[in-house]
C-alpha cells in the first residue's frame, strides 16, 4: 500500500505551490515579493492549474494593532516587470483584509480560468500601500507537469 508521502504533488489536487511571507505592502512597486512555483521546482515545460490565490495573516510591521488593509490594492503577475497584461490575479482592493484573523481569495483573472500557467514564478505587485503593513500570500493549484 502507497503512502501519501511518497506521492509527488501531481498526485493531489488543490495544492499549496507557492508562498511569500512577510509580503510587505508598505510601498507600492512591481515584484515586491516573489513566489516560485513548487519552492523553484517547476521545469521548463512545467505547467500549474491555478485554482485559489490568497492573502492571509495580516500584521503590522511597527508593531500593535494590525491595521485595516481594505484600500490596499494589489495584483499577481507571472513577470516581474509590472506589464498587466501578465496577470493571473488583476488589481484589486483587499476590502475582507480588515484585522487580525482576516483573509481574502483573489479573483483570478479569466485567461487563468482556462490556461495554464508556465511560469516558474509568480510576483505581487502592490498598487496602493497600507503603512505598516505585511501579509502572506498563498498560491493553490493543481501540478499538470514538473
Amino acid at each position: 500500500m502507497d503512502s501519501v508521502a511518497q506521492n509527488y504533488q501531481d498526485s493531489f489536487g488543490n495544492y499549496r505551490i507557492a508562498v511569500a511571507k512577510p509580503v510587505s505592502l508598505a510601498a507600492t512597486g512591481n515584484a515586491v515579493a516573489v513566489l516560485p512555483l513548487l519552492s523553484g521546482g517547476l521545469s521548463n515545460n512545467g505547467q500549474i492549474i491555478l485554482r485559489r490565490i490568497t492573502v492571509a495573516n495580516p500584521s503590522n510591521t511597527a508593531g500593535g494593532t494590525v491595521p485595516s488593509m481594505a484600500l490596499g490594492n494589489i495584483s499577481i503577475l507571472t513577470s516581474s516587470d509590472g506589464n498587466t497584461s501578465n496577470a493571473v490575479a488583476s488589481a484589486q482592493l483587499l476590502g475582507n483584509v480588515t484585522g487580525a484573523g482576516t483573509y481574502q481569495d483573489l479573483t483570478l483573472a479569466s485567461v487563468t480560468l482556462t490556461n495554464t500557467v508556465t511560469a516558474n514564478a509568480l510576483f505581487v505587485v502592490v498598487n496602493t500601500a497600507v503603512a505598516n503593513s505585511s501579509v502572506t500570500v498563498s498560491v493553490f493549484g493543481d501540478v499538470v507537469n514538473f
